[in-house]
């Protein structure tokens, strides 16, 4: 024990020097990089930011394949794709079901290519206390969130891997690293998902792939319709605009966790800080709210 901290003083120097050149580094644009001619899979692509998110895609030249379960959602983002000059190729796939991804993951490689690029957006969320939320609805949400990551990359990583280029990314949520009441499932799947990206950066690099890039979404409530009448004291609900802006921009510069707004960051490193007291104060202070069910009734009520 003792060597392994005197190991570690003798790292403050090089601590130093990689905080001044990550200080550096944040007053220099880093270039972006092109994704021409990338085949570039989008999963839940029929609305919000994964129809977005293909738009922003279609316009740097991408080829798009696009899943959702929504058959004409997802025709109707392929067809604005087209518009904007991109080739598109909707599907229609169930992320909760793991043999219609294996299966339709199949018709891409014969009928597209091996994807370069894999966004796995799809998600579900119920707004409910732990009582409320039905043992269907727990289990869909963990299939959707956390387990399509899973299938979905079992699938397109290994030609990533044989060409040492790719690039995966996890959107997750805010809630991936701070929890809310009454959204027990979404919360414990999005903790899932940022763990599901933070081990898989790691494995790429143990298996000297690093030319296999990983990026995480995790932003704040987005005005999307999913969660009724959200809001907080950190500001205004987000627009779904401004959150494919932010994923983009990381993407195009291999950033690995992208916080939308960049506040939330400090509130992650806080919760691993700060006294339990003073955090029960300061979730008080930024207030979280939303219209969820509630199924716990105390007695007497």
């Amino acid at each position: 024990m003792i060597k392994f901290v005197l190991g570690c003083l003798l790292l403050l120097p090089l601590l130093l020097i990689f905080v001044l050149e990550s200080l550096l580094k944040s007053f220099i644009p880093k270039k972006r990089k092109s994704v021409t001619g990338e085949i570039v899979l989008i999963t839940g692509a029929g609305h919000g930011i994964g129809r977005l998110t293909a738009y922003e895609f279609a316009k740097l030249k991408s080829k798009l394949v696009l899943w959702d379960i929504n058959k004409h959602g997802i025709e109707e983002t392929a067809a604005e794709c087209r518009k904007l000059g991109a080739q598109a190729h909707a599907f229609v796939v169930d992320c909760s079901n793991r043999e219609d991804i294996y299966s339709s993951a199949k018709k891409v490689k014969t009928e597209v290519g091996d994807v370069s690029i894999l966004v796995n957006n799809a998600g579900v969320v119920y707004t409910s206390d732990l009582f409320a939320t039905q043992d269907p609805q727990i289990e869909k949400t963990f299939e959707v969130n956390v387990l399509a990551h899973f299938w979905t990359t079992k699938a397109f990583l290994p030609a990533m891997m044989r060409n040492n280029h790719g690039h995966i990314v996890t959107v997750a949520s805010a809630a991936g690293h701070t929890t809310v009441p009454f959204l027990m499932a979404y919360c414990s799947s999005k903790f899932a998902a940022v763990g599901f990206h933070r081990a898989l950066t790691e494995e790429l690099v143990a298996l000297g792939r690093t030319g296999v890039k990983t990026s995480c979404l995790c932003p704040n409530f987005i005005n999307t319709g999913f969660i009724k009448n959200p809001s907080t004291s950190l500001g205004p609900t987000l627009e779904p605009e401004e959150v494919v802006s932010k994923l983009m921009k990381g993407v195009l510069t291999d950033q690995k966790m992208i916080f939308v707004p960049s506040s939330i960051k400090l509130i992650t490193v806080l919760e691993r800080m700060l006294p339990e007291r003073f955090l029960a104060v300061l979730k008080r202070k930024i207030n979280v709210r939303f219209d969820a069910v509630i199924g716990y009734k105390s007695k007497g009520e």
